[in-house]
């Protein structure tokens, strides 16, 4: 049985209509987690989850509080099948940093659905003051995307996993940013569909708003090792903690570091919890042959428990 085993959190993306409702059906404590999670934030967010529609639950505001809830749904289902299983390393891109603060003991599951539920209005209320925009930079050098970022005045907003770089900043300054990207040999560029330009200076509005109601939570030394996305590596006091909650939300994502540190840590296998796999699929380019499993589902806890090395 794997010994070390290193938690990963889904972020912003990755929801879809319906997620969590499995297991809510299946698991008593992922039931009550939900209702907690609805008086926790004064509204059923439970209802966003399994029921939607898309376009609520794509909001900022929804989104970050319902993936949030999803994923610790999601983890809660674990340890009733896996009682006593503790990490040795947490970690989560972007928004699931926070489920990985709950998972590693930093902040209670309802502290951490209601600061995500402000985070994404203030993320929302960003976007709606701005206009952003975001594209994904394949096979690109690191240092040739921070020049031509620098040079256009935008920002790189996540180091995913090696050959994944992306861009953020003013609409009107994407493109010459992506000819310029393209002018030095990088062809794969890919605009996304997004609503701002996360991760970048344009989201500067939120940082104080959410420092206002971050100073009225809490925050615990880690239990276990903690990996933060603006520093890529563990972090182990609060007030630092804090801190690099802040800068992350105009600061870059650096994920393949983090999930770097994760192993450095001595995580044996890495799980990812929450919906979608997008978390596994950048594990496949950083480290192909490490050991991945996913809990999203019901369906996914099942073949996580016939699995031999879980036994």
């Amino acid at each position: 049985m794997f010994q070390k085993i290193g938690f990963m959190f889904a972020g912003q993306g990755a929801q879809a209509v319906g997620m969590g409702m499995d297991l809510a059906e299946a698991v008593p404590a992922v039931r009550d987690w939900f209702v907690r999670a609805d008086s926790a934030l004064g509204r059923s967010i439970s209802d966003v989850c399994f029921n939607g529609p898309q376009d609520a639950l794509t909001q900022s505001a929804n989104c970050q509080p319902a993936i949030t809830a999803t994923s610790l749904a999601c983890l809660i289902a674990f340890q009733q099948r896996f009682p006593g299983v503790r990490p040795v390393a947490c970690g989560g891109l972007s928004l699931g940093e926070f489920a990985a603060m709950a998972a590693a003991g930093v902040v209670g599951f309802e502290d951490a659905v209601k600061l995500v539920a402000a985070r994404g209005q203030f993320f929302e209320d960003a976007c709606r003051a701005t206009e952003g925009a975001m594209a994904a930079v394949l096979n690109g050098d690191a240092a040739v995307v921070e020049k031509v970022c620098a040079e256009a005045g935008v920002d790189v907003a996540n180091y995913n996993c090696p050959g994944q770089i992306v861009i953020s900043g003013e609409k009107s300054k994407m493109p010459a940013a992506i000819d310029a990207l393209k002018a030095a040999g990088i062809s794969k560029i890919i605009p996304l569909t997004v609503d701002g330009a996360f991760h970048s200076r344009l989201m500067a509005s939120a940082v104080p708003r959410f420092a206002d109601v971050l100073k009225g939570v809490e925050l615990r030394a880690p239990q276990c090792v903690l990996v933060q996305n603006v520093v890529g590596g563990a972090v182990t006091d609060p007030a630092q903690i804090r801190a690099n909650l802040e800068a992350q939300i105009t600061g870059s994502v650096r994920w393949e570091q983090c999930a770097r540190a994760m192993i450095a840590a001595g995580a044996e296998v890495l799980v990812e919890f929450g919906p979608g796999t997008v978390l596994s699929g950048f594990m496949k380019r950083i480290d192909k042959p490490f050991p991945m499993f996913n809990v999203g589902s019901a369906a996914d806890l099942e073949k996580l428990a016939a699995d031999p090395r879980f036994q």
